[in-house]
Formats: structure tokens, sequence, C-alpha cells
């Protein structure tokens, strides 16, 4: 080939670089100002590996000599990283006090970072300039010595923003219809653009459905992470990836292993950041990592995302109330994918709305709110129960001006009071549903939950997911609630969401005014939180956006009495199994989740263990020794157990009856509250 001929290839690759450079109009500002304007000798770049540093630097180096300026390149991917072989290829810019250095992946000889601050770069002249681009941030030290106070500019450089991620997109060749997916897969990476660019401009079959091979995956991570030190390293990694932010108390729950070094290690890294509540990865490293282990290892990936749910769960109903959003928000971030929760990525309107507990002084300016956003009588409904339940609402401001943009209702019914449902028709069709559906019991409540939202701040954004995180929160947390009802205007835009969340439409359409308003029921009874999550992990690992109903007989929700009916039942039925099987209580909350393998099965472990439970209590002896005799030894009488047992047949039958009332009273311990004593 002639020297012609490379000229000319030369050229070509040149010309379609430039095409494809998009953006960094700060970074080369900042160039051109140390070039043309005196300004800092030394620009430090740093950013996760396939940023566009190279790019950058290539970019740089065009304005550099067309400025008239002689230019010398280092690439760390070449070099000995050895003091003597840097300065060979740098030495221009010690010589001349016009050259422009221009050091490429400098992590690959970071080792030299500290003879580059104190060594070679004070002999640099004045006039020339130096820059350094590598993924790791410099070392405190710089920050720390006045010097290069004014010497220095560290730049980090990020993600494109939007608009010159698609002219990047664009300048490849990319059709309209494919920017949308490609956009979703790679945000504003570069490399990430340009792979899956690659890729789907060969694709005569992607649509608008397109995603990412298996191979844009892989090359992804080699260029992103490359090899990592250990199998627990690349786990950490991958933990770090699934959790919206990672803490080392996170990590250890999730590893199981001592997570201080790991967690060290993650914070270290490039492309991993931190915030008040941990650290995280770059998007597209999350996305790739996700991707990549899901296809590898599809039983591992559902081992640790169970772990790391079960530990956020936990923190979610055990959190103080500062923290209950950020625990739901870390909890529902695992969901991002099926619907459940909007998928953001960290940084994603932080900050920009506020959620404050209702004050007096709000009153008016949510009244107005109420009526711009619903009509007069949704302004009354609201100052009605502004008056009765103040402490259940909630109040979203935008945090720049303080003013309120929507805000939130959570109801609590305890009992029927005929002057609320007089004057507020949403509450009474709720009450009258759960009354007529499985009424609560002695101490539960039924729960009613509003929002009203500016039209600005609807659909995907900062409000609506506190608004949801909220909801989850009230439901997670709360303690014998029998119903939640949602209240929606606009049913039929709601209903495929509701249902995905487990919230069923009720028929009865009660009106405010001319409004009609769609009631979605959940009874926390029949499906607890614990399980509602367990159905959400189901969606999530199924790649399904909506699971049918498991085919199951109707569960029973019974009242305290009808409850120790079932359970005296029960007991005389011990060696029956086929009592058990038609007991109310085969269908109850009491052994919805025994490990048992059929129903009937769980109720007779339950009943026996309870009565075994009472052989512990010293008071409780006699109890035990009665209940044992008559329903686990087979005695055919009850005068035959008192003989037995060696008692008159009133003190037996006394023994027997208080015995019973103790297992009722456990049992219906746990059918309220999910867990024994």
């Amino acid at each position: 080939m002639s020297s012609g001929d490379l000229t000319l290839l030369e050229s070509h690759l040149r010309s379609a670089r430039a095409r494809a450079f998009v953006g960094r109009e700060q970074e080369l500002a900042a160039f051109r100002s140390a070039l043309h304007d005196g300004g800092p000798s030394v620009l430090y770049v740093h950013g996760t590996g396939g940023i566009g540093k190279s790019a950058l630097l290539r970019r740089l180096a065009e304005e550099a000599t067309a400025g008239g300026r002689p230019v010398a390149m280092v690439d760390g991917r070449t070099l000995d990283p050895s003091p003597a072989a840097f300065e060979a290829e740098a030495g221009l810019v010690l010589r001349d006090a016009r050259a422009v250095l221009l050091v490429d992946t400098f992590e690959r000889c970071q080792g030299l970072e500290g003879w580059l601050r104190e060594r070679f770069l004070p002999r640099v002249p004045v006039g020339a300039l130096v820059v350094v681009a590598g993924r790791s941030p410099l070392d405190v030290r710089w920050q720390a010595d006045p010097g290069w106070a004014e010497a220095l500019t560290v730049i980090r450089l990020r993600d494109l923003a939007p608009v010159d991620a698609k002219a990047l997109l664009s300048a490849r060749g990319v059709a309209p219809a494919l920017l949308e997916p490609l956009l979703a897969f790679a945000g504003g990476h570069p490399l990430a653009l340009s792979l899956g660019a690659a890729v789907a401009i060969k694709d005569h079959q992607a649509s608008d459905r397109w995603a990412p091979t298996q191979d844009v995956v892989t090359t992804l991570l080699e260029q992103l992470i490359g090899e990592v030190p250990s199998p627990a390293h690349r786990h950490a990694l991958e933990v770090c990836a699934h959790a919206y932010t990672t803490t080392e108390d996170l990590l250890r729950a999730a590893l199981r292993e001592d997570a201080a070094p790991l967690f060290a290690w993650l914070r270290r890294l490039p492309f991993v950041e931190s915030n008040d509540c941990g650290v995280f990865p770059h998007d597209v490293v999350r996305e790739a990592l996700e991707a990549d282990l899901r296809w590898r290892d599809p039983q591992g990936y559902a081992a640790m995302h169970g772990r790391i749910h079960d530990h956020l769960a936990t923190w979610v109903r055990t959190a103080a109330e500062p923290e209950v959003l950020p625990a739901v928000q870390a909890l529902l971030h695992l969901h991002r994918h099926n619907g459940m929760s909007a998928g953001s990525p960290v940084s994603q309107g932080v900050g920009e709305i506020q959620e404050d507990p209702f004050q007096p002084a709000d009153a008016d300016a949510l009244m107005r709110l109420a009526g711009q956003v619903d009509n007069e009588e949704s302004a009354a409904w609201v100052a009605y129960w502004l008056a009765r339940q103040p402490g259940g609402f909630r109040v979203y401001r935008r945090t720049e001006t303080g003013e309120p943009v929507a805000f939130s209702a959570w109801l609590r019914l305890e009992e029927s009071d005929e002057k609320d449902f007089a004057a507020d028709p949403i509450t009474a069709a709720a009450w009258a549903h759960a009354r007529a559906t499985a009424p609560p019991r002695t101490g539960e409540f039924v729960a009613v939950g509003r929002t009203w939202v500016l039209p600005d701040q609807q659909g995907d954004s900062p409000v609506m997911d506190l608004i949801h995180w909220r909801a989850v929160a009230c439901c997670l947390r709360a303690d014998r609630m029998a119903w939640s009802y949602l209240a929606v205007s606009g049913p039929e835009s709601s209903s495929a969401y509701m249902r995905h969340h487990d919230m069923h439409d009720i028929t009865v359409r009660p009106m405010l005014g001319d409004e009609p308003y769609a009631l979605f029921a959940h009874d926390w009874r029949l499906v607890p939180a614990q399980a509602w999550l367990d159905r959400q992990n189901q969606l999530l690992m199924s790649g399904a956006r909506e699971l049918a109903p498991a085919p199951q007989p109707e569960a029973a929700v019974l009242t305290r009495e009808e409850f120790g009916d079932a359970v005296r039942k029960a007991l005389r039925g011990l060696n029956r199994p086929g009592t058990l099987t038609g007991s109310p209580l085969a269908r109850s909350r009491l052994v919805e989740r025994h490990p048992a393998p059929d129903p009937a099965s769980a109720l007779r472990e339950l009943l026996v263990r309870t009565i075994e439970s009472l052989r512990e209590d010293p008071r409780a002896v006699k109890l035990h020794r009665a209940l044992t005799t008559t329903f686990l030894r087979g005695v055919p009488t009850q005068e035959a157990a008192a003989e037995r047992l060696g008692l008159p047949f009133t003190t037996y039958r006394r023994h027997l009856g208080a015995g019973i009332e103790r297992v009722c009273e456990e049992l219906w311990h746990r059918e309220s509250y999910g867990a024994g004593r």
C-alpha cells in the first residue's frame, strides 16, 4: 500500500471520528481557556471506561495542532510505567513552552502519579499545557497542596446530554425508530451508544423493541470493568449493580461474609459513586452486570435478589420515620423492570420535591389545590377530613419555592360513623364494601387513600414516585390493617396499574359532585405484606407484567367468635383428616405460609405444636395434660380422659376448657399478627 493510500485512510478515519464527536462544550471551553488565555497548566480528566476520554483527547490534539502548538501524545496502554520511559515520550513539554502534552489511559501507569506531581510537572515551563486522562480520580494530596490550586483543573467526564446522545446515534446512521430503545439501553454513555448502534444498524429486523445482544453486554463489561481480583469481588459488584445503593451492612447480608474489604474496594472503583445512602455504579455498568448475571446464572441471580430483598423489606418495616421513604425506594428499585417502580436512576429528581407532614397553615392551599385538580366537592372533602384526621395528610412541595404541588390522604377507619359516611361517599363506599365482604375484626382498621396532583406533575415524575413510596410504606408498616382502598378518578387509565399491585376494582362508583371515583381494594389478611412482596418477586423473575391468579379455594377471614368455634371443632377432629380439610382455618392466614405439603397437614401441625408449647409454661402443665390426653391420645370419651388423668370430672373439664381457650388465644394472635408471641 502506498503512502498516498495511508494518507487517504488516515484522512477518512479523522473525518469519521470528527462527525461522531458530539457535545463536551464545557470540557472544550476549559481546554481553549488554558490554551489561549493563560489558564491552568494542567487539566486532569477522569471518568469511567468508554465515557469518551480518548475521543476528547483526539479532539484536543486537533485543536492544539490547528492553533500551531506542537503536540506530544503518551498512551498508558503502550508505555513502560517508569519515570524514564514517560519522560522519554513526554520530554517535548519540558523543552518547549508552547508544547501541549496529552496523556491517555493514565490508569495503566497510575503508580507514576506521585512522581508526576512532585518531580515531572513542576519542571514544565509556564505556557506549556498538560492534559492527563484516566479512569481514577486524583489522589487527595493534589487538593491538599495549595500550590496546585491555580495550576490544576480537574474535570469529571460524565454521560452525554440526551440531545448529544441522539446526535451521536444519528451520526452513526441509526434510524429514528431505533433511537429510543438504544437510548434506554445506553443512556448517554458513548461506548454503549456506539456498540449498540454498530449492532442495531446491521440488524434489518431491529425495531422499537430492540435490546442489546449478549455479545454487546460482554464487550461492554470487558471494556468497563476488566478483570476483578476474585469471585467474591465479582459478587460484590453484582450486589452493587442490583441494589439501589449499597452499604457495608447490605453487602454483608447479601454475601454472608466479611464485607468490609469488599466495600472498601467498591468505593475505589472509577465507575462507582457514592452519596449519603451508600455506593452505586454508573448506570451502564449497572445494567450490563444485571443483564450478564441474569443470562449467565439465573439461579444465582434469584438467590442474590432474595437476600437483598429480605434485608430491605426488614428495613422498611423497622425504619425510623426519616428513613422510611429511602427504605421503600431501595426496596422498589429491585422491581424497577416489572412496573412496580419507575426505575429512575439514582440521581433523577433527587431533592426537587420534598414530602412534609400536614401543618395547619397548609389547609387553605390544599383546598385550593383540590379544587384546581378536581372540583369544589373534592375541596370540601379535604376540609372535612383535615378537621378529623390531619395526621393522615402528606404535602409535596417544590424544594426551591416551598409551593405545594400535590398532597395525599391516608385515612384510618376503625368503626362506623354515620356522620362521616353521610358527608363522604368515598369512605362510605369503602366501609360498606369491607363490611359486606370480610368485615374488619376487633382491633383492625380500614384505610382509604386519595391523591391530588397538579397536571404538570402527573405521570413519571418525582412527585408520583414519592406518593407511591408513601402508600407502599403505609401498607407494609401497618399493624392490623384489614383493607386498603385507593380512590381514583378516571379509573380506566389506572386499572392495569392497580391490578399489577394486586388492587382490585370493587365496581361501586361513588360520586363527588359530577365526578365518579373508582375504588381499588386489597384485603391484607388474605394476602399479607410478605405474600404481596413475594408476588411481586414472581413477576420479576418470570418477566411477566401481570400474574394470573393462582387457582386456590376462597380464603377465609373469620371473626374472633368464628375463629374460636373453628379451633374447637378442629381440636375435636385432630385425628380425622377429613375434618381438618374442610375447616375454615385451612383457608385462613394462620396456615397460609406454613411449609406443610397441604393446608390440613399445616393446620394439624400448628394445633399440635401449640398444645405442646403449653408444657413449657409451669402454670399451664395441667392444661397441657388435659389437651394431650383428650385430643392426642385417642381416648373415646371425656369421662375416660378424666379417669386416665386421675382427676374428678369437674376438675378435668375446668382444665380442658382453660386449655382450649389458651390454644384459641395463641392461634388468634398468630392469625391477627402473622407470628407467635
